[in-house]
């Protein structure tokens, strides 16, 4: 999948008049899927490329950058996941204060007019851009009347009683509900790591974790969580703590993975982190052993949930 940039790259030819979904699909929700799946169908029907169009940075961080919130995914996980939904190729414009300055129409003009020279273009019903947020979908669409592209947009998705969001989706991770958080995704929350030595007090006391390096932005709060972990194309599940150890009076956080029936050497591993249900606070204990009870049981209560759903 290629991916260009705005104003470095020139559109491919292969990409002329393509079907273009527009937003910030951070987290790449059931809202988000829904677009792409749009922009799927109508692209293979014309025989054309279903192309994304992105931001980076993420406009909060350039519009209030005291008030942006933390992001759901990396570049490289939004980018792998549009791609894995059907997407054939990504454009992403580079959000600067000079553009941020731009008005609607354009924006219209520069990036979608003669830049990608896109034929049909779906967005979020809520989906606002240019100068102070003055452009709407009614905006979009008129002026691909004036310029010659479709503009159509997708109402929003609701799961039982919630509008799917990023922004519900981040307060539902930040809150701990990961669970939520993953039905309103349409999948487990995961954050992207390397596995790093640690101080191997797991491995003293028989359950032997693997510490975890993310640069991902957003991590649930300090508890026991039922994980599932990915290396190299495989599903392990497993028990995680995010935290700092309090029983041993360390306070740097950190996240200390237990995956079950596993036993290989993990440094240097890269692996995928996927978050299915918080169990307990993290808290502190008055010895080892009954640290070590603890953790037994939470893997007991782990095990059982994982047998009632399919990895």
């Amino acid at each position: 999948m290629q991916i260009i940039h705005f104003p470095d790259d020139e559109c491919p030819p292969a990409w002329r008049q393509a079907v273009l979904a527009l937003g910030n699909f951070d987290g790449l929700h059931r809202g988000h899927v829904t677009i792409v799946e749009r922009v799927r169908e109508r692209a293979r029907a014309r025989g054309i490329v279903p192309v994304a169009l992105t931001f980076d940075p993420h406009p909060p961080r350039v519009v209030r950058p005291d008030k942006a919130p933390p992001l759901l995914m990396t570049a490289a996980q939004k980018f792998e996941a549009l791609g894995t939904a059907g997407i054939g190729g990504i454009a992403v414009v580079r959000f600067t204060e000079a553009l941020l300055r731009w008005d609607p129409e354009q924006f219209v003009t520069a990036v979608l007019v003669e830049w990608l020279q896109v034929s049909e273009v779906w967005v979020g019903a809520n989906f606002l851009f240019g100068h102070e947020r003055a452009g709407n979908f009614s905006l979009l669409r008129a002026l691909g009347a004036r310029y010659g592209f479709r503009a159509e947009k997708i109402d929003p998705i609701r799961y039982k009683d919630f509008v799917v969001s990023s922004t519900r989706v981040r307060r539902l991770v930040a809150e701990g509900r990961v669970d939520e958080a993953g039905a309103l995704l349409g999948h487990h929350y995961a954050v992207d790591g390397l596995v790093v030595r640690g101080e191997g007090r797991g491995r003293q006391l028989g359950v032997p974790t693997a510490n975890i390096r993310s640069d991902n932005e957003l991590l649930p709060p300090d508890g026991v969580y039922a994980t599932l972990v990915g290396i190299e194309g495989v599903v392990h599940a497993g028990v995680t703590n995010v935290g700092r150890r309090p029983t041993f009076g360390e306070g740097g956080r950190v996240i200390e993975t237990h995956i079950f029936d596993l036993s290989r050497d993990l440094y240097d591993c890269p692996l995928r982190l996927s978050f299915v249900r918080r169990l307990r606070d993290e808290k502190r204990f008055d010895d080892v052993a009954a640290l070590k009870a603890q953790i037994e049981d939470d893997c007991r209560v782990a095990r059982d949930l994982f047998a009632q759903i399919s990895l």
